[in-house]
């Protein structure tokens, strides 16, 4: 619902407004109540934002130019839903500050990390995304029956107002599954066919234990590595707060008492060679199932695991068939495996300006990755990117080969040197192949442009951006007169 504009009774046309909006994250609310301020030419400082409950507060007011989209940088647009769900009551204020300055002669104030809305809003946003991954990471279902037959439920307490932002998560993960996830403030529902939110729930609607629940702890039991226990850091990755829904905590006191003798164990123990992994056996049974669609190979690689374990899901190619242009990169990075989606973190926002400046228009491309699950280190609570092995792109090249015959672009363009490794089979420097390129692949050769990924401009000092920046914007104007030429 739209948030309402309540002007002060004693205010003139660009005097003191009240926005009332819903409790929650009120997404809808504060994107129509943007609108309507900034085409009325409201000024932040003279906007009081509101979260009321009470029926009858909402609504449009209709205001000149309500519907009008803003013309927002990406990576403000980006920003919004992720900074929306958090409980700070300052959050649309200083939001509406943002784009009110991105309107207003800071078209990339997102850029000044160390102004202090963009400091702010950014730690807001990276609370989000914790808060999304400890909901991923750490939410339990328990079976239950009901007049329907089988049904999970779940139990959980997230820091912000996440439910809505989480639960398309758990419906990609658990589609087959009838399931209802409970909070404090109020809880997601999938029948198998749609989603739907409603009223809050309590923990005592959750049943104490199952059969799966045990066999959840037993799993935890025997996959628990004595030699590696950090009870400091176990408990910096799963806060206290979520222990009492986790089934395997029951089992942590008396695994961690019996870590030392078990270590002992292990390291008297003969060493054992372990039985080799075979990627190929694996990517020729993938290939035995012989998708006759795009939907059907995406289906294939959600259900795949990780060859480097660790990524929450498989991130797949976004864009339309037919699409002119088709850009590959290297791999997911840590905020396009939380949120699903390739080319949407630093990257990717770096990416979009730098195409929109070339006049290619991203939403009638096609993104993709060489690798489609995120590989990483650990350092500390920080996913740190980890550059996949030649092995590690030739596992994944049957999905790329398959995708881009689904996709059929008039023109592919590698984006750095795994995907050019992914497209070839060959290391190719991109020093010296950057530009128009023709690639091999299966049983024929297709036009392709060969420049850098956006991730190593981000890396570059600061007096070499810009014409390292020049240079890929340079790339991306002959790309898009190269895919003119062709779609002709």
């Amino acid at each position: 619902m739209a948030g309402r504009i309540l002007p002060s009774p004693s205010a003139g046309e660009g005097g003191p407004r009240t926005i009332l909006l819903r409790p929650g994250a009120d997404l809808t609310g504060f994107r129509d109540a943007a609108r309507r301020l900034a085409a009325s030419g409201a000024r932040p400082e003279a906007v009081t934002w509101s979260v009321e409950s009470a029926p009858g507060l909402f609504g449009s007011d209709g205001a000149p130019d309500a519907d009008r989209p803003l013309s927002l940088p990406r990576a403000v647009v980006d920003l919004i839903p992720q900074v929306v769900p958090h409980r700070d009551p300052e959050r649309y204020s200083l939001l509406y500050t943002l784009i009110w300055r991105s309107l207003h002669g800071e078209r990339h104030l997102m850029e000044v990390a160390s102004d202090p809305v963009v400091h702010r809003l950014s730690r807001m946003a990276k609370a989000i995304r914790r808060d999304l991954h400890k909901m991923h990471a750490f939410l339990r279902f328990h079976r239950v029956e009901d007049a329907a037959g089988e049904r999970f439920v779940a139990w959980f307490e997230p820091d912000h107002h996440i439910l809505e932002a989480a639960a398309p998560f758990f419906v990609r993960r658990f589609a087959g599954m009838r399931w209802t996830i409970l909070t404090p403030e109020g809880r997601a529902v999938w029948d198998g066919t749609a989603l739907t939110y409603g009223p809050p729930g309590s923990r005592s609607d959750v049943p104490e234990g199952d059969g799966f629940e045990a066999g959840w702890q037993t799993y935890y039991e025997t996959t628990f590595n004595p030699a590696r226990v950090n009870p400091k850091a176990m408990r910096a990755e799963m806060p206290k707060k979520y222990w009492r829904n986790m089934p395997e905590t029951a089992a942590i006191p008396a695994l961690l008492r019996g870590a030392a003798d078990r270590t002992a164990q292990m390291i008297e123990r003969e060493p054992t060679v372990p039985a080799r992994r075979e990627p190929a056996r694996a990517v020729a049974a993938m290939a035995d199932q012989d998708p006759n669609s795009l939907d059907e190979l995406n289906a294939i690689i959600r259900k795949t695991e990780p060859l480097v374990p660790g990524a929450t899901q498989a991130v797949l190619g976004e864009g339309p068939l037919g699409a002119t242009l088709a850009f590959v990169g290297e791999q997911p990075g840590d905020q396009e495996d939380l949120k699903g989606r390739p080319f949407v973190g630093p990257a990717g926002q770096l990416l979009s300006r730098a195409m929109a400046e070339a006049g290619i228009d991203r939403e009638a491309s096609y993104l993709t990755n060489a690798v489609k699950h995120f590989k990483f280190t650990l350092r500390g609570k920080r996913r740190i990117h980890e550059k996949p092995t030649a092995g590690e792109v030739s596992h994944y090249r049957w999905w790329l080969d398959r995708e881009l015959d689904f996709v059929a672009p008039k023109l592919v363009v590698a984006l750095g040197a795994t995907a050019v490794l992914a497209l070839t089979g060959k290391s190719i420097p991109i020093t010296r192949a950057r530009g128009p390129f023709r690639f091999d692949r299966r049983d024929n050769r297709f036009q392709g442009f060969i420049t850098v990924h956006p991730s190593y401009l981000l890396r570059l000092p600061d007096e070499a951006k810009e014409e390292a920046y020049a240079a890929f914007l340079d790339d991306l104007k002959r790309i898009a007169a190269l895919g003119a030429e062709l779609a002709a």
